[in-house]
């Protein structure tokens, strides 16, 4: 066979991903180059890569999709392979076809194994046939209601888009409807299929490797079930509570999987298993998994290393490596999961996560970075090994609660309590768990804000008592003077929850400020940057790092965000009673049908959609009345808290909770592939 050794490489890819490939190119001495948008001029990934080339515009249509762009630059930079990473590119036949005809390595499977798994629909007659176990078809039109519950899904692409679960046969039509439009804006293909919903199911899949010389590896199998939106949040490895029979079953399944399709390269075989332990052919990714690091964890491997080997049609090891302990990670992203899953943008301060033996941190960002609105809002995967399931998890929950993250909102708390919670410990692991634990999981916790916010007053007063310059002069109000000794006022509020805490503090002639009326505190040190506090007898630190108005505290086991308030409410700040205001930025993709001032308008109808980071978020009327103002036209780009428009209430109608503060999402139609799926 031809051996193409690799001396300069291209991802065709962004982030994370690009990120990751670059580290082992590095260990291995090969050349990088990245590709980038507009966008994505300063990224981390563009940053260390040794050359780039910019492909011109912002959006992934313009730039990450451009096949035709990708290869001009492989070629441009003197590279001799390509690597597609995951998402974008990486499943597109005629992508790897292009790279190959241009006269590069193609760092990936087969052209010919792509198209076979690329459709749903025949991967499952082709699965079938090589004895792989499968979910029996359900016929839409003849569907009756012993089939219910039933899934329907895109017969292309991936990421949720296309999917419903259907359990009223009235909604079987508008469902397929609905479905089928999806997947058709997604995907470019409207085709949908619908099969058993398999209630309380788990999410597992077995990693394959395979060369050219009909060698092919199972390596092992990953639990993936905890998912919102059909996308993947916690993975482990391997999966827990499986007897060693259908442990075998399912490597056997997926080597037949990867030998019916002459498979090269990494790729992942996913299956559905039954409560009652029965196992279903999903799908077979033909790439490299968001959650490979799980799998390079438990069997010493490095995953990019062996693709690499084999695109460069060197041999695998005919003995499949031994596995040893447990690996668990967890993806780290910039939204609020107790906002239906809002996806958050702006300026990350400061992004920092413990090092120590058996963690792993592979990320696209670093602090001081921007999280725009075009792509995926996974800022990192952080990922932890032990020789024991219960010390891995342990190890990832205790260091994402250590780490230090300021600026947008993320989900490191839900993953924390994600990891404690009993069901998750016990392994009581399928795909319903956030629907069932969601409201729990996003509920205020134990912490202790009220305090924190109080480290935040003390340190803002010595950092305004440390400022350069003259001494403030004392301001007299009538009969009383603002004096230094008499209580201050500090207000903040708690973000995102919007709870603000007022606090009372003085500062004595010692110049250490202390908290007023507050029994059992005493202030042990204080600085702009860290205030230690002593409470009931126990001694905590309170770490501070401010940016613009905004205030971070990390303590033990919690960390806070406030946003300083004026001492006294600003009117031009108010907005009128049924304001909509955009939750974040985007662009806004269409309004209401009808929809134009002086149009009446019903408490929790659906006005105006925004997509941002590839989500689709609704803005609902928060109750029923008339529209009497609109700033929204499909097209225009909105910056967070931007008036999109007014409803003026009917008092005589019965208003709902729904609002433009939080608004119901849903997957976003988007013409773009899920970058992590």
């Amino acid at each position: 066979m031809r051996r193409d050794v690799i001396h300069s490489l291209l991802v065709a890819n962004r982030g994370e991903i690009a990120c990751r490939i670059f580290r082992t190119c590095r260990d291995l001495g090969i050349t990088t180059v990245a590709v980038y948008s507009d966008a994505d001029a300063g990224a981390l990934h563009v940053r260390e890569a040794d050359l780039a080339v910019r492909l011109p515009g912002a959006a992934p249509a313009d730039t990450y999709l451009r096949g035709d762009l990708v290869v001009a630059a492989a070629l441009a930079a003197g590279a001799d392979a390509v690597h597609p990473g995951y998402g974008f590119l990486s499943e597109n036949a005629a992508f790897a076809a292009a790279v190959q005809d241009a006269g590069l390595t193609w760092v990936g499977p087969p052209v010919k194994a792509i198209e076979l798994m690329a459709s749903k629909t025949r991967a499952k007659e082709l699965m079938g046939g090589a004895g792989v176990p499968l979910l029996a078809p359900v016929d839409p039109a003849t569907a009756g209601e012993d089939d219910l519950p039933l899934l329907l899904k895109a017969a292309s692409g991936g990421g949720g888009r296309g999917m419903r679960i259907v359990r009223e046969l009235g909604a079987l039509p508008g469902e397929l409807l609905a479905a089928a439009a999806e997947a058709a804006s997604a995907f470019g293909d409207g085709e949908v299929f619908a099969e058993p919903y398999v209630e309380r199911g788990r999410h597992v899949e077995v990693q394959v490797m395979a060369d050219a010389y009909d060698t092919v590896w199972a390596l092992g199998t990953r639990d993936c079930s905890l998912q919102r939106r059909h996308q993947k949040v916690i993975e482990e490895a391997p999966a827990p509570g499986l007897d060693e029979g259908l442990r075998a079953r399912l490597h056997d399944a997926a080597v037949a999987a990867a030998r019916a399709v002459g498979y090269r390269g990494a790729g992942t075989v996913e299956f559905l298993v039954s409560a009652e332990g029965r196992p279903y052919f999903l799908e077979m990714n033909t790439r490299l998994q968001v959650e490979h690091p799980v799998t390079e964890a438990v069997f010493g491997v490095d995953l990019v290393a062996l693709q690499l080997r084999v695109a460069e049609g060197e041999p695998l090891d005919p003995v499949v490596p031994a596995a040893s302990g447990h690996a668990v990670e967890a993806r780290l992203y910039a939204e609020d999961p107790a906002r239906d899953w809002q996806p958050q943008t702006g300026a990350l301060l400061t992004l920092e996560v413990p090092d120590a033996p058996g963690l792993r941190l592979d990320t696209g960002y670093t602090g001081g970075d921007t999280i725009g609105v075009h792509y995926d809002p996974m800022l990192a995967k952080v990922i932890a090994h032990a020789p024991t399931r219960t010390e891995a998890v342990r190890l990832l929950a205790g260091a994402l609660e250590r780490a230090r993250i300021h600026g947008p909102v993320t989900n490191r708390e839900l993953l924390v309590r994600s990891l404690r919670h009993p069901d998750f410990a016990a392994a009581r692991l399928d795909t319903g768990f956030y629907d069932r634990h969601l409201a729990d999981l996003t509920a205020p916790g134990a912490g202790d804000p009220a305090t924190a916010a109080l480290a935040a007053a003390l340190a803002e007063a010595v950092r305004a008592t440390a400022s350069p310059g003259p001494a403030p002069t004392p301001t007299r109000f009538g009969a009383w003077r603002n004096l230094p000794s008499q209580p201050q006022v500090k207000r903040f509020r708690s973000e995102p929850d919007g709870t603000e805490h007022e606090i009372a503090y003085r500062t004595p002639r010692t110049g250490t400020p202390e908290p007023y009326d507050a029994p059992g505190v005493r202030v042990l040190a204080a600085a702009p940057d860290r205030v230690t506090l002593e409470l009931d007898g126990v001694t905590r630190h309170f770490d501070l790092a401010r940016d613009l108005d905004r205030i971070h505290v990390d303590t033990a086991g919690a960390s806070y965000t406030f946003t300083a308030l004026p001492r006294f409410t600003d009117p031009a700040t108010q907005t009128d009673p049924g304001s909509l205001l955009a939750p974040m930025p985007g662009t806004v993709v269409r309004l209401a049908e009808g929809l134009v001032p002086g149009a009446p308008v019903e408490a929790g109808q659906p006005l105006i959609w925004l997509e941002a980071m590839k989500m689709e978020h609704r803005i609902l009327a928060p109750a029923s009345g008339t529209l009497t103002t609109l700033h929204a036209a499909p097209g225009h780009q909105v910056e967070v808290g931007a008036l999109l428009a007014v409803v003026q209430e009917d008092p005589d109608a019965t208003p709902v909770t729904a609002s433009a503060s939080a608004p119901a999402s849903v997957p976003a139609p988007a013409s773009v592939p899920e970058e992590n799926a």
